[in-house]
């Protein structure tokens, strides 16, 4: 064989391998992928898988652009508005969910669960799409809540401009009623949440502003719009405490109240902190401290704050959620704030109710649980993501996500530090410039021990994106006893992370019905028994930032069986349910005897229920049992 005809067998050869090995990447890349997967399941009993395309999900954020004199700092300024909030709006068994845009003539969607793993968007055809516009506002975020007891969930959307209130229509459309109802005319809002603060059976509503509300932010009268500070601003947004009369109207009770707030809220969320059988309100205030305002007779509020310890330490507060991490039945707060390695360490907290017989006093174990760094920290939800039996943490993160190779920290750094005369000027803070400001941030999921550490995980369990997260919230969206997550990014894609957990281990939900409480059981605290274990939840509306859980509560519960699930209701009435079965999703009324009717139906004896109900999802019971 002479040496040209060997050189081109050689070089045949040499192609068909080189072929044939860039054909196998592919196949070598999704067995890698696969094992990864199966190597996350076994070690910690879970995966996430980002489905959003496959769920017909496919929604992308776009922020507001406002005053031209904001044009240099427009990234910060118009850095919220991409939220989610869950909830069963039809009644069919299957949990839906509603998603905000923000930029002028946008559309909001609502995905309806059509419960074989996809979702279609109804909220045109329902009238809840066109809902941002420049005389009105844009979204900043949504949350569900039956306000009239009817059976169905209604829509508060909160904005930068009119908040509004939609009434749904047994499921098939919804009307709004925001002025009817005596809504403020004008709050620059970014956080809002459902309570029955008077326990009369009536969800109330708190609107948290946070500009303040004679701003207009297309049309500054001057650019003296910003915080007076970075650690003790009192120039913001006015607090709203709407009182639920029960003929469909609201009235104003802030000031009677005691609630004369002027901080910089960005998340609120309502739970009975202190044991008082009234919910009490956490406010996560960026540019300052922490409020904490408790009531003991369903009238006024006081604000304990200090003396509790959660609101000395001025930081940049931008989630408020609450989890029993210790499963001794304390409820924990967790409020997210800005890491920025070399830069800003301000580190997140989480406060854990003392144990030393004194109430409402709160010590900050973040940093010896290793859940205090996560970057610009936004929304943290918690919930038991692999059915352990322990309640973790998922957080996102990130704030503006620009020039990979810049930095705007510098400039930052040098405003926060200037007199309150110069950083409340817009006109005086630096141009972005299409810089970024810690951008392209790592998620964080924490994996709790039980032994009171977290691993983080968020890489190997799948949750790898790189967004600017703003909202997350957790659901069992399959009804699989598996908690999904979704994640609204600012400026990015709505996510989708469907969640496979490890089928041996158990779980179960409770679907909780109010009759002397309101409807929406909001409030409803359960401390769940098992394997001489327990663990307390309760039943809540907003929850960490711009965002809504399911409002069904889950458990999980490793290899073990519930000895009782014990219901503490806003009426006062105490209900047990004896030995429920695992592996169920258990509707449960409010002082009711004996079975009623399966999951997922309208009971015809509640005002509003539909002649021919849906058929419920399956796995689903309902035990009505004192």
């Amino acid at each position: 064989m002479n040496s040209a005809l060997r050189q081109r067998l050689i070089w045949l050869v040499s192609s068909l391998l080189l072929a044939a090995s860039v054909a196998a990447i592919p196949a070598l890349n999704a067995r890698s992928a696969s094992f990864a997967h199966v190597a996350a399941t076994n070690r910690f009993g879970f995966r996430l898988v980002e489905s959003a395309a496959a769920a017909h999900v496919q929604t992308q954020h776009e922020a507001p652009t406002f005053d031209e004199r904001l044009a240099h700092i427009m990234p910060q300024i118009a850095s919220t508005g991409a939220s989610v909030a869950v909830a069963d709006f039809d009644r069919d068994g299957w949990q839906d969910f509603y998603v905000t845009n923000s930029r002028e003539q946008s559309l909001n969607h609502l995905y309806r669960n059509k419960g074989d793993g996809t979702f279609e968007d109804v909220a045109a055809a329902l009238g809840v799409a066109d809902v941002n516009q420049r005389d009105a506002g844009v979204s900043m975020g949504a949350v569900w809540g039956d306000y009239d007891n009817d059976g169905y969930d209604d829509l508060l959307l909160y904005r930068y401009g009119r908040p509004e209130l939609f009434h749904n229509e047994q499921g098939r459309r919804f009307v709004s009623t925001g002025a009817h109802a005596g809504l403020p005319a004008h709050v620059n809002a970014n956080s809002a949440t459902w309570l029955d603060y008077d326990r009369d059976g009536r969800l109330d509503l708190f609107i948290a502003g946070y500009w303040r509300e004679d701003i207009d932010l297309w049309a500054l009268p001057d650019t003296r719009v910003m915080p007076e500070s970075f650690e003790y601003a009192n120039n913001g947004g006015r607090k709203y405490l709407l009182r639920n009369r029960g003929d469909g109207t609201f009235e104003d009770r802030t000031e009677a109240a005691g609630i004369r707030s002027r901080r910089w809220t960005l998340a609120v969320a309502a739970a009975d902190l202190l044991g008082t059988g009234y919910p009490a309100l956490f406010l996560a205030n960026d540019y300052g401290v922490s409020e904490l305002y408790v009531t003991r007779d369903g009238r006024t509020f006081t604000d304990v704050a200090r003396e509790s310890g959660v609101g000395v330490t001025p930081k940049s507060g931008m989630n408020a959620s609450f989890g029993d991490v210790f499963n001794d039945g304390r409820l924990a707060i967790y409020k997210s704030n800005i890491s920025e390695p070399g830069v800003l360490v301000q580190g997140n907290d989480l406060w854990v109710p003392k144990e030393t017989g004194k109430g409402g006093e709160y010590e900050n174990l973040a940093s010896s649980l290793g859940v205090d760094l996560g970057g610009w920290s936004w929304s943290a939800q918690f919930g038991d993501l692999n059915n352990d039996g322990t309640q973790d943490l998922y957080l996102v993160n990130g704030y503006v996500s620009a020039g990979e190779r810049s930095s705007y920290w510098y400039d930052f750094s040098v405003i926060a530090v200037g007199h309150s005369s110069i950083i409340s000027d817009a006109a005086n803070w630096p141009p972005m410039k299409g810089r970024s400001l810690s951008g392209y941030q790592r998620k964080r999921v924490w994996i709790n021990d039980g032994a009171g550490r977290f691993t983080e995980v968020a890489q190997v369990v799948g949750a790898t994106d790189a967004f600017d997260g703003r909202a997350a919230a957790l659901a069992d969206l399959r009804n699989t006893g598996a908690l999904d997550v979704l994640v609204a990014n600012q400026r990015g894609p709505l996510l989708l992370y469907r969640n496979e957990v490890d089928p041996a281990r158990h779980w179960i939900e409770l679907d909780l019905e109010g009759t002397t409480s309101n409807r929406s059981a909001i409030g409803a605290r359960v401390e769940l028994q098992w394997n001489g274990m327990k663990q307390l939840q309760e039943v809540t509306a907003a929850s960490g930032f711009s965002a809504q859980n399911g409002r069904r509560l889950h458990f999980g519960l490793g290899a073990g069986s519930v000895d009782r699930a014990v219901i503490h209701w806003p009426s006062g009435q105490t209900q047990v349910i004896e030995k429920p079965a695992v592996n169920q999703l258990h509707h449960i009324r409010e002082g009711a005897t004996g079975l009623a009717l399966a999951p997922g139906l309208a009971d015809p004896a509640y005002a509003g229920a539909p002649a021919q109900p849906p058929t419920p999802a399956p796995g689903h019971r309902d035990i009505n049992a004192r």
